[in-house]
This record gives structure tokens, C-alpha cells and sequence, in this order.
């Protein structure tokens, strides 16, 4: 047996023995049978973690080889290696082995929820109401779906930005099946969704890259140093950004810090956390000394760690499942549909003072808006290093974008914006229309240009050659076509207010999520189109743009005339479910959002216009002192002018008489 299939036994042995003495110390191996109540038997009890064990592993796997060939790895102008390639084939058994755990999941969570055993419910019926009228039966069968497509695609990657493609995929499909368990019923679901996404996300980079790079070493591959110096700068964030959201994700599960000595899923949560330090630890070893052995042509010191930290994170793993299959401590929340709804009680009566002093923590944005800034400051720095100089209006305008966020999903604002529709709409147009154009007059992807570092190796993608890759794609060549940009900001408006699509996305925190994104991208994507400093594949004239921006701000106000002639409220069934008690009627509070939308565009039109003129201005400034340092190079101005003064001159002869 070679050294890798024995690396990889040991890894899921590890998993295996983590998970079983977890179950049996929370409590879930052995549970206490009431008779007379359906029970699914040994089988069920043991099949669907183990089941779930095997869907996240293989999960975790093709991340991680779908990260060693788009990232990890070097390529040539694009095109992946041998290796890459091997990884990519690799990747979509992984993947099917990701749909097959999904399936056997499907089943016996079937089995366990109905308390039957599989022979039971091996009936078609059963199965389908299961997979496709049960929450996790319907995130399951997408795992089931999703995994099967990146097989399928995985088959006829050859390049990097469709291993980079498939990578995204994967990591969206690691998301419905843990959001739908416990995430769902936390009394503070906003916070647990949000953080068990990111916590999901950067241990699938996390571990996912550091089974296959221990494999690579394993195996003795080439390019083993590239890979593992990539990896290592990559793993400092992913670990910082487990610890964050692992720490948010028990603040909204446990009612008390006792919880975490006093209840099972409490000491499997300290396991979990010992596990993370101990992880910690490894990495920092990793850090200081193994990767200079690589450098050093001494792998051997990496490869024994590698598979330490390898099999202690698929120990990690197994506790990870086990805690999914554990109860969180019961605490009483108040007995109010707003709470259950919202994640926190129905607010006082609005006033300027409650929007400015509620203040409501959004893991989602607050972690948008932190590495908006962080990276923006980190590419001053750099140019600050260098002795380069960036303008001060740039960075301010970037800054007050990001401050203007952070209001607008963190403050009061955000709390009121759920249950008032007029305050939704100040919410919806401040950041799809004024925080856009403080971004995009930052120039952050002439920043990123200038600050980032080509790549070590020529022909090699480092973060610059990305960056310049997508620039130029056939993507942000569609997207960013003024018709297109348009459509999106302009259309995306009407679907979502004259759809129920709305009240779906209020009724969902994902979909929240998901529509205040879509906000702040489509109007990014717009004016980025008529004001953006940055280079972009389509450019319009200073005349096209004005003509865009006066073509496109009519029909926000056609949209708020027909908010306020509707006669009955948009999502009333999500409004009335909270029991507001205070305030103008549903129908008033709606009327006053389309009086909002009718009358908000003319502020950002008016930015949009100071700063279109400021930019022509500048244009038109530079071609003239272009031309004139052409002319003091050759000796020669510019032809028309020249041909205009010969034509004055004998004008002027002609007058003479001459």
C-alpha cells in the first residue's frame, strides 16, 4: 500500500474514532428508548452520521483539490499542468463520492425522521416527500444535484479560470445541509447562519488544502515549496476566520457560559476548541520551521507534520458531525413571532434617536465592510512603502463608501428597514445608489493593480494576473456593456418589489442576504460604468454617459409613482406576521417608501453629475497637455490648428491686398 492510501486511511480512521467517542459523549450513541415511540434502530442511529461524515469529507476533498489545481499550483498563461490536471480529474470522483454520501444521507435521515428502519422506508414515495418536502431532504438532494454537476464539468476543465470556476461551486454546495439543522432553529439565527457559513467556508480551504498538499508531499510531487508557501499565507486567514466565526457561532447557541461545562453539546463545543488551538499551534510550527525545510530541499520535516495536523483535523471533522447530531442547551427566548422572525424583539416606535442608538450586529456585512477596509489600507501601505503616491480623494471617497455601509447594515436603520417599508426603501436606495459611488470612485482595481506583485513565475497567475484575468474576461466584458449594466440596476428593481420574490427574502436570512447584495453589487456594476476611475473592458464617452444616467434615473421614479398607486401592500403576509403595533398602516408606510424611491434619485444624479463634469474636466485637461508635450517632442502642433491659423493668415493677406 503506498504512503498516501495509508495517510488517507489513517485520516478517515481518525474521523471515524473522533466521531463515535463524541456521540458517545454527548449523549446521541446510546439515547434513552421510551417504549411505545417509533425508533429507527441501531442502524439509522449510527448510519446518519456516518453518512454525513462521509458527505463532508468528500467535500472537504474536492475543495481541496479543486484549490490545489486553480490556485495552489502554478500554471502557464492560464492552462493547467499535468499535475493541476490529475487533481481535476481527481476532484470529480471526489465529487461523486460528495453525491453519493448526500444520497445514503437522504435515506437515512428519511429513516431517522419518521423512526423507521431502512427496509421501512425503502419506498419511492417515501423518499421523494423526504427530498423534496422536508428542509434537509431538499438541501440534501441539492448536495446530490450540485455534486453530480461538478463531476460532470470536471471532466473538460483544462484551465485555471474553469478549475477557479468549479472551486466557487464547491463551496457554495458545502452550505444548505449544515444551514438547514441546528443554524435554522437558533433563537439568533441571523448570527448563526452567517457565521456557520464563513466558519463552513474557511475550513474547506482550510482542511480540504492541507489533506491534498499533504498527499502532494506524500507522493513527492514537484513544485511542492510553490504550493506549500501559497497555502501557508492562505491557511494565517482561513484560521483566523474559523476562529472568529466558530466564537460567534456559540454566542448564538449558548444561552450562558455555563452551557459550555454543563451540557454535552458544550463540552464537545471546548473539544472542538482545544482541537482549533491545538491546529493553531501546528500552523505556526509549519510557519517557522517546516517550510524552511522545504526551501532547503528537506520535505521530510513537512511531511510528518503535515500528517499530524492532517489527521488531527479529520479528528476535528468527526467531532464537527458529532456536535451537528448534539442538541445545543435549551434557553428561553421571549414568546413573540417578531423575535422568532427577526432574531430580536420588535423595536420601540421609530424615531431618529432609536435609529441612531439600536444598533444590531450583521456578522455578514460587518465582515464585508472590515475587509473592504482592511484590504483598501493594506494596498496604501504597500504603495506608501514603495514611495508611490495615491490621491487623498480616492481613499476618502473609498472610506466614507464603507462607513456609509456599515451604517446602513449595522445601525438602527437595519433593525427598522425589516419591519417598516419606507425605512427598507432609505435603506434599499442609500445602498444601491450612494454607497456605489463613493466605491467606485476609490478606484480599488487600480489599487489592487498598482499594489500587487506580478507573479514570481512568467506565465504563472498570482493575485495581479487574477485580478487582470477577470478584468478582461468575456464575464466583465457582458456585464459591464451599458445595456446590460442598466438592465441589471433598473429591472432586478421591478422583479423583486412586483414578484414574491421580496417577501420570500425577508422571510429567509440568506435570501436578506442575498437581495441587500444584489443592492450594493448592481449599483457598484452601474456606476462603475459611468463614474468608475478604474480600466474596464467598456468605456463610454463623457456624452454616453450623461445620456445613461439620464435614460436610467426616470424609471426609479416610475417604480416609486407605481408603489404608491398599488392598493394593496407588497409582502403583506411578512408585515403582518410581525405584529407591529405602532406606526402609519401598511399601506401608508408603503406609500411613503415609493415617495422615497420617486424623489431619493436626484441626490445621487446630482453627485453623478459634479462628478462626470470633474472627470471631463480632467480629460480634457490632460489630452491638451499630452499634446503638447507630442509638440515640444517633434516640433510640430497639432495639424488642425495649424491648418486653422494658415487659413487666418491668408485671410488676412486677402484683406490686404496682397
Amino acid at each position: 500500500m503506498s504512503r498516501a492510501a495509508r495517510l488517507s486511511l489513517a485520516a478517515a480512521a481518525a474521523a471515524v474514532v473522533a466521531l463515535a467517542l463524541a456521540m458517545i459523549a454527548g449523549g446521541s450513541a446510546f439515547p434513552r428508548i421510551i417504549p411505545g415511540l417509533p425508533d429507527a434502530g441501531v442502524v439509522v442511529r449510527w448510519g446518519l452520521p456516518l453518512s454525513k461524515l462521509l458527505m463532508d469529507t468528500a467535500g472537504l476533498v474536492t475543495v481541496g483539490l479543486l484549490l490545489m489545481a486553480a490556485m495552489l499550483l502554478p500554471n502557464d498563461k492560464g492552462v493547467l499542468g499535468a499535475g493541476a490536471l490529475s487533481y481535476v480529474k481527481a476532484a470529480s470522483w471526489a465529487a461523486l463520492t460528495w453525491a453519493g454520501g448526500a444520497f445514503l444521507a437522504i435515506v437515512f435521515g428519511a429513516a431517522d425522521s419518521i423512526g423507521r428502519t431502512v427496509p421501512q422506508i425503502l419506498d419511492r414515495t417515501i423518499l421523494t416527500s423526504y427530498a423534496t418536502q422536508t428542509t434537509q431532504g431538499v438541501a440534501l438532494t441539492l448536495v446530490v444535484l450540485f455534486g453530480v454537476a461538478i463531476a460532470l464539468f470536471s471532466r473538460g476543465a483544462i484551465t485555471a479560470g474553469a478549475a477557479a470556476g468549479l472551486l466557487v461551486f464547491a463551496m457554495v454546495t458545502l452550505l444548505p445541509a449544515p444551514l438547514t439543522g441546528h443554524t435554522s432553529s437558533s433563537p439568533n439565527h441571523d448570527l448563526a447562519t452567517s457565521s456557520v457559513s464563513l466558519h463552513l467556508l474557511s475550513i474547506a480551504l482550510w482542511v480540504g488544502g492541507l489533506g491534498v498538499l499533504a498527499v502532494h508531499a506524500v507522493l513527492r510531487r514537484p513544485q511542492l515549496e510553490v504550493a506549500a508557501a501559497r497555502f501557508s499565507r492562505m491557511a494565517l486567514w482561513c484560521y483566523a476566520a474559523v476562529g472568529l466565526s466558530g466564537v460567534f457561532s456559540l454566542v448564538a447557541r449558548l444561552g450562558a457560559l455555563s452551557d459550555l461545562w454543563t451540557s454535552e453539546y458544550g463540552v464537545l463545543a471546548v473539544v472542538k476548541i482545544v482541537a482549533f488551538v491545538l491546529l493553531g499551534y501546528v500552523g505556526y510550527w509549519h510557519r517557522q520551521r517546516t517550510l524552511a525545510d522545504l526551501e532547503g530541499r528537506k520535505p521530510r520535516a513537512f511531511t510528518r507534520l503535515a500528517g499530524g495536523e492532517l489527521l488531527l483535523m479529520a479528528a476535528t471533522v468527526g467531532v464537527a458531525v458529532a456536535l451537528s447530531r448534539t442538541p445545543p442547551p435549551a434557553f428561553s427566548v421571549p414568546a413573540d413571532r417578531a423575535y422568532e422572525l427577526l432574531g430580536f424583539p420588535m423595536p420601540p416606535a421609530f424615531s431618529i434617536g432609536n435609529m441612531l442608538t439600536l444598533w444590531w450586529f450583521d456578522l455578514f456585512f460587518a465582515a464585508v465592510a472590515g475587509v473592504l477596509a482592511l484590504l483598501y489600507l493594506l494596498g496604501l501601505i504597500r504603495l506608501r512603502r514603495r514611495g508611490d503616491h495615491w490621491p487623498v480623494g480616492r481613499t476618502v471617497s473609498w472610506f466614507v463608501g464603507v462607513a456609509i455601509l456599515v451604517f446602513c447594515t449595522q445601525s438602527g436603520l437595519a433593525r427598522y428597514a425589516k419591519v417598516m417599508f419606507d425605512v427598507h426603501m432609505v435603506e434599499h436606495m442609500t445602498l444601491s445608489m450612494v454607497v456605489p459611488i463613493f466605491l467606485v470612485l476609490g478606484g480599488p482595481v487600480t489599487l489592487a493593480l498598482r499594489a500587487l506583485k506580478p507573479a514570481a513565475r512568467r506565465g504563472d497567475r498570482g493575485p495581479r494576473e487574477w485580478v487582470v484575468t477577470i478584468l478582461h474576461s468575456r464575464f466583465t466584458k457582458v456585464i459591464t456593456h451599458p445595456v446590460v449594466a442598466t438592465a441589471i440596476f433598473v429591472a432586478s428593481t421591478y422583479a423583486l418589489y412586483f414578484t414574491p420574490l421580496f417577501e420570500s427574502a425577508m422571510n429567509e436570512h440568506l435570501g436578506h442576504i442575498a437581495m441587500t447584495l444584489h443592492f450594493l453589487l448592481s449599483g457598484c456594476l452601474f456606476f462603475w460604468v459611468i463614474i468608475g476611475v478604474d480600466p474596464g473592458p467598456n468605456r463610454l464617452p463623457h456624452v454616453g454617459r450623461l445620456l445613461m444616467l439620464f435614460v436610467t434615473m426616470p424609471f426609479h421614479a416610475f417604480f416609486g409613482i407605481a408603489l404608491m398607486m398599488m392598493g394593496s401592500p407588497v409582502a403583506q403576509g411578512w408585515y403582518e406576521q410581525l405584529g407591529r403595533t405602532w406606526g402609519d398602516t401598511l399601506l401608508q408606510t408603503q406609500r411613503d417608501g415609493g415617495a422615497i424611491a420617486w424623489g431619493f434619485g436626484e441626490i445621487p444624479t446630482l453627485m453623478v453629475l459634479l462628478a462626470i463634469a470633474v472627470q471631463w474636466y480632467r480629460d480634457d485637461d490632460r489630452q491638451a497637455k499630452r499634446a503638447d508635450r507630442r509638440a515640444d517632442r517633434t516640433g510640430a502642433g497639432d495639424p488642425e490648428l495649424d491648418s486653422y491659423n494658415d487659413y487666418l493668415a491668408k485671410l488676412n493677406r486677402a484683406d490686404k491686398g496682397e
